[in-house]
Formats: structure tokens, C-alpha cells, sequence
């Protein structure tokens, strides 16, 4: 998993878990800005399910996760005009939701490792990672060998010698008339 270009891992995941109908947004997520820090909703129509992948990745990676963590993780700096920048927290009922629905689909389940509680990947949610890494890193290494193939096809030919090289005119003695040709 860590071999692979991660935000086309988040990307061919998110792709996955729309394809299996895993997570479904709600009808307010078209409405819903992410944050008190954002200004506008997301653009893109399928930010639920990027979302949502991004959601079982950190799981993945730092698991055991609860909102509070992906609220912190999903914040960003907020533009208050004159007043200088700072930092809020990301909307905790989006990723509350996601949650949920990547425990129903048994993705993550929740769990107690020593004193931090929250919900850790599954096995079936690692297969499913993992499967989709594969995938990716499948494509990138065949993207690489097609652009090393078109690079080695369109780098210019070293020009092949003559196959005859001329022998260079003999030296003529002092007082000889001059060879012909030269």
C-alpha cells in the first residue's frame, strides 16, 4: 500500500466503494459546506465517496480513529478577513455518517487498543485496500513500461558509420607531381 501513488489510491478506491454501493450520501451532501473553515460546498459531485475513502485510509494507517481525530485531520485554516488565520475543525457529522456506513458495510468495526478507542480496519477492509493498491500499482508500472517504450521509439538513432572509411591519401615525395583527385 505503500508502494502506490496515494491520491490515486484515495481516487480508485473512492471508485470501488461507489461501484459496490458500499457508502451513499445523503441528500444533504450536495448542500453541505465540509467545515466552519470552507466557504462553499465541495464541486466535485462525488466527494462523499473520496471522502469516504480518505475516511478508510487514515483508518487504515492510524487506526483506532474516532470523529474527533478526522475532524482535527479534515480542519484547515479559516480566512477572517483582518483578523489573522486559524485553524477549526472539520464538520463532524459528515465523517459521523461515513463512519457508520463503512462499519455497516463491515470496513471498520469499533475497537479498545490500550486507551484509545474508535474503529479500526477490518480484514475485509484491508483486502479491499490492498486489492485496490494492487490494482494501482498494476496500472503505474504499466504506464511506466508505455512511456519508456514511446521514449525509446521516438529517441533519435545514433547515425551508423560508413561502412568503407577512405584510406588517407598517401604523402607525396618532394618534387613528385601532384596525385590525381586530390
Amino acid at each position: 500500500m505503500n508502494d502506490v501513488n496515494q491520491g490515486q489510491l484515495v481516487k480508485a478506491l473512492a471508485a470501488e466503494l461507489k461501484r459496490q454501493h458500499v457508502v451513499v450520501p445523503p441528500d444533504w451532501a450536495a448542500y453541505a459546506k465540509t467545515g466552519h473553515h470552507r466557504e462553499r460546498p465541495p464541486l466535485d459531485d462525488d466527494w462523499w465517496y473520496v471522502r469516504a475513502a480518505s475516511v478508510l485510509r487514515t483508518v487504515y494507517l492510524r487506526g483506532p480513529v474516532g470523529t474527533e481525530k478526522l475532524r482535527t485531520r479534515y480542519g484547515g485554516r479559516k480566512n477572517r478577513g483582518y483578523a489573522p488565520d486559524k485553524f477549526f475543525v472539520a464538520g463532524g457529522n459528515h465523517l459521523r455518517k461515513i463512519l457508520q456506513q463503512l462499519e455497516a458495510a463491515q470496513l471498520v468495526k469499533q475497537d479498545v487498543k490500550g486507551d484509545q478507542k474508535g474503529r479500526v480496519i477490518t480484514p475485509l477492509g484491508r483486502k479491499l485496500i490492498h486489492a485496490v493498491a494492487n490494482l494501482v500499482l498494476a496500472s503505474e508500472a504499466e504506464a511506466a513500461a508505455k512511456a519508456q517504450k514511446e521514449k525509446k521509439a521516438s529517441a533519435p538513432k545514433p547515425e551508423q558509420k560508413a561502412e568503407a572509411t577512405p584510406e588517407p591519401a598517401p604523402k607525396a615525395e618532394p618534387g613528385a607531381p601532384p596525385a590525381e583527385g586530390v
